[in-house]
């Protein structure tokens, strides 16, 4: 038994700290270094979207939204969604909005997850993951990725499920490694969860940014696949608005029956008048579909900043993260690297082995590239000054 020692009280989540995330952002704080760690852009969101939530403040929408969400974000989720993937999503029963993507995806583990039951955790993962698994009772079981994977191991996958696995969890395009799933790929989830009667999370934050011409396939594109899915979303890596938290989570009605249950009394419901101002930014389907090209361009000043260090860099395929392996330059513990970096050379990444659950060192840092470009550029020079 694990005691706090202030309160006596059994942890429920004993392995758990502060997040690597919160830790080198405050390092980079306190050395006055380019936080290229954390996931967040550098740059604010579009004028004409805080003017939509001025007008909306303005017009009073003030107080409580409808617990599943403003019925008019719901329907411009749904055509978006529809126009994509060619899936209809009932605003009125199969969709939710939620406080970021993180809610949902703890509410949908949440909403299945029993004590004893198993779940498919691809990893690296998203460290939100294991512990929302892991509060309800339930127990990961990881199918191990290396940081520059090119295509997953089905037959691995299959020789994982038990009779106790209740689910399967999925991130693409991927945080940290930047991939992105292709069609081949959903289709070998589609009949290995319908085979085995799985239900499927699927983390789709990174949607819109993809990049050299690839496109994103959804799970809502797969009828075998949209029937057992949560898909959960987030407009803050759209709209560079982060801080705004406000996501939704797409299932069939009876999938989002039992989410919300839980949803209406983990947060009710969401900041009334972002949801508004989104809704009526969704009316132009530019907003987000020349995401791609913006991030592809700092992806590639940010590889160019950095490619003659000597690190190996496969180009990132989607998301804002761009992963490098250092494994020619040092023999350095990951983390130890990434810490030095951040007080000695002033750029700050994440270290790969934080998203591993044996903290696997790969040689590998992440660096988010969601940045302006001359901080892009500065860092790379900090990097390249380095002596290796």
């Amino acid at each position: 038994m694990t005691l706090t020692a202030r309160s006596g009280i059994r942890s429920k989540l004993p392995n758990v700290g502060t997040t690597i995330f919160t830790r080198m952002s405050r390092l980079a704080e306190e050395h006055h270094a380019i936080n290229l760690a954390q996931g967040f852009p550098e740059f604010d969101c579009a004028p004409g979207l805080q003017q939509l939530v001025d007008k909306y403040l303005k017009l009073g929408k003030n107080q409580y939204a409808p617990m599943a969400g403003v019925t008019a974000l719901r329907e411009a989720i749904a055509k978006k969604v529809y126009e994509a993937s060619m899936k209809e999503y009932h605003p009125e029963t199969e969709i939710t909005i939620t406080s970021g993507a993180t809610e949902a995806l703890f509410v949908a583990l949440s909403t299945v997850v029993f004590p004893g039951d198993e779940v498919i955790v691809f990893e690296p993962a998203y460290d939100s993951y294991v512990p929302a698994m892991e509060l309800n009772g339930g127990i990961p079981v990881f199918v191990t990725l290396d940081p520059q994977y090119q295509s997953i191991d089905w037959q691995e996958v299959r020789s994982k499920i038990t009779d106790k696995t209740k689910a399967i969890i999925i991130n693409t395009p991927h945080n940290p490694t930047g991939n992105v799933w292709k069609a081949t790929d959903m289709q070998e989830l589609a009949q290995v969860a319908e085979l085995h009667d799985l239900i499927v999370i699927s983390d789709e934050v990174y949607e819109h940014i993809i990049f050299d011409g690839r496109g994103h396939i959804s799970a809502a594109s797969i009828p075998a696949l949209s029937e057992r899915t949560f898909l959960c979303g987030s407009f803050g890596k759209t709209f560079h608005t982060t801080g705004w938290k406000v996501g939704y989570c797409l299932a069939p009605a009876g999938l989002t029956a039992e989410f919300r249950k839980i949803h209406q009394y983990l947060v009710f419901s969401v900041v009334t008048p972002f949801q508004y101002a989104i809704a009526e930014y969704l009316n132009e389907p530019q907003h987000y579909l020349e995401l791609a090209a913006f991030y592809e361009k700092k992806r590639n000043i940010f590889l160019d900043a950095i490619k003659d260090i000597g690190f190996i860099a496969k180009p990132s395929e989607g998301s804002f993260f761009q992963n490098v392996s250092y494994e020619k330059l040092s023999e350095e513990h990951d983390l130890a690297l990434a810490e030095r970096l951040t007080k000695e050379v002033g750029v700050a990444s994440i270290p790969l082995s934080s998203f591993y659950d044996k903290a696997t060192d790969y040689k590998t840092l992440r660096f988010c590239f969601a940045k302006n470009d001359d901080t892009l550029l500065k860092a790379g020079e900090l990097l390249q000054k380095k002596k290796w």
